[in-house]
């Protein structure tokens, strides 16, 4: 099976991910950009040559999976930033039209979200003096229905207002796409979410107008790579917390539940009521009240109970905390093996979760067939583990800045070895020059 992929950007968790996942299906044959092509924090990708790039694409590719903030802005963070007009991105995405037609083609665009922080890393550059006051007028606004007073300048507020309507475009014209008949899926995410907002507004718009939003952003490649992959497979939810699946994780406007239940649909699984009719059961350690966040500092009451597996393959999606795993829970399932079809805790509920789905469809599929590769698998949970669990949930809160984190990961590398039966050479990185997220690197192998 033949699929092209264009990632959002060149995270790990957006390039090396979808690699990764695929590795474990032999009988996938990945089509992926240079990563030196794709943007960055700091950078657009290169457009021009990843259009030329899909130029050279085999004539038979199966299914064509599309990040298209890469193609028409550069990637998810220049969507935000760019300020090409709306004229120059729908010229550069006409290119693109005619080697979609006749393909199956999985596709998503962002709803451009709205940050409540005066944080620019990943914004204009206003947004370090005016983010929390733009986030509050368009909460305001969408709220009471009316444009409320705001001390926003106002050239300030029509360069946002300008960026967010020319997004808004584009994606109505993707939407018209979708009904010539160019995209088998499309996927409109809806990344960081409040209750209220522009974005919120923006998104009802386009459900009106017949359009699939998903909250979520970085994942929905990955759960549309699932969906590439033609397998029926029966999950069972089971929730640690059944009586608070109905509270909403943070940066999202729906409940675990619908997360839960949103991501399975769009992977192409089947979900059953009960853990006989399963294939995999799908263990998600949900929260109480109010899901924790272990970069804000924001606290939850922790798993406090023992780990009986299943008499069924499962996963696990740790969603007790964003930004990382929750220690309590992964002591008591560390205590014996892991978890058949993955494991996965990193950032949002929905990264979490899609994420995870990709993983369980390769395997699932790969065993089926004949081609699974239980070293990529391996691989790929060792990632999962030393990123979302030993790094995001322990060691990166024990340095203050960008250091060799060899040493203080090392007891994390000897428990996830010694339970998978392997060793290998690991080296660490900040692809990002920041904290926020690390790269994994396999040595001498």
């Amino acid at each position: 099976m033949k699929i092209c992929f264009i990632p959002i950007d060149n995270r790990p968790v957006c390039y090396n991910l979808a690699k990764d996942v695929c590795a474990i299906n032999k009988d996938i044959e990945l089509f992926i950009p240079s990563r030196e092509l794709l943007g960055g924090l700091d950078k657009k990708a290169d457009v021009d040559s990843i259009y030329n790039w899909m130029l050279m694409l085999p004539k038979d590719i199966d299914v064509m999976v599309l990040s298209l903030d890469t193609l028409a802005y550069g990637g998810l963070i220049p969507s935000r930033r760019i300020n090409d007009s709306y004229e120059d991105i729908k010229h550069r995405m006409e290119r693109i039209k005619p080697l979609l037609i006749g393909k199956k083609v999985l596709a998503f665009s962002s709803i451009m979200r709205i940050s409540n922080n005066n944080f620019n890393e990943e914004e204009k550059d206003y947004w370090k003096d005016w983010g929390e006051k733009i986030f509050e007028f368009s909460f305001n606004s969408c709220k009471y229905q009316t444009p409320q007073k705001t001390d926003v300048p106002l050239e300030i507020l029509e360069d946002y207002i300008k960026t967010r309507k020319r997004n808004f475009g584009i994606n109505a014209m993707y939407l018209d796409w979708q009904n010539e008949g160019i995209f088998d899926t499309l996927i409109f995410s809806k990344d960081d979410c409040a209750e209220y907002g522009f974005n919120i507004s923006e998104a009802i718009m386009l459900e009106n107008w017949g359009a699939i939003t998903k909250t979520g952003a970085d994942e929905i490649p990955l759960t549309l790579l699932a969906k590439a992959v033609e397998e029926k497979i029966k999950i069972y939810p089971h929730f640690i917390e059944p009586e608070y699946k109905d509270r909403i994780s943070n940066y999202e406007d729906v409940s675990i539940e619908q997360s839960v239940l949103g991501q399975l649909e769009l992977g192409g699984f089947d979900v059953v009521n009960s853990k006989d009719e399963a294939d995999i059961i799908l263990i998600i350690n949900n929260f109480k009240e109010k899901q924790g966040d272990l970069v804000m500092g924001w606290e939850t009451e922790p798993y406090k109970w023992g780990f009986n597996h299943p008499h069924k393959p499962y996963a696990v999606a740790d969603v007790r905390y964003a930004n990382g795993a929750d220690n309590a829970f992964m002591e008591a399932l560390l205590k014996t093996s892991l978890p058949e079809f993955g494991y996965s805790g990193w950032n949002t509920s929905a990264n979490t979760l899609g994420s995870l789905l990709s993983a369980i469809k390769m395997k699932f599929a790969s065993i089926k067939n004949g081609k699974y590769n239980n070293e990529a698998f391996k691989k790929l949970q060792i990632v999962r583990l030393l990123d979302d669990w030993a790094y995001q949930s322990n060691v990166r809160n024990k340095i203050d800045k960008l250091c060799d984190i060899k040493d203080l990961m090392k007891p994390y590398e000897n428990k996830v070895f010694n339970l998978l039966g392997c060793r290998y050479d690991i080296e660490y990185t900040y692809p990002w020059n920041r904290k926020f997220e690390i790269e994994i690197e396999f040595k001498n192998i």
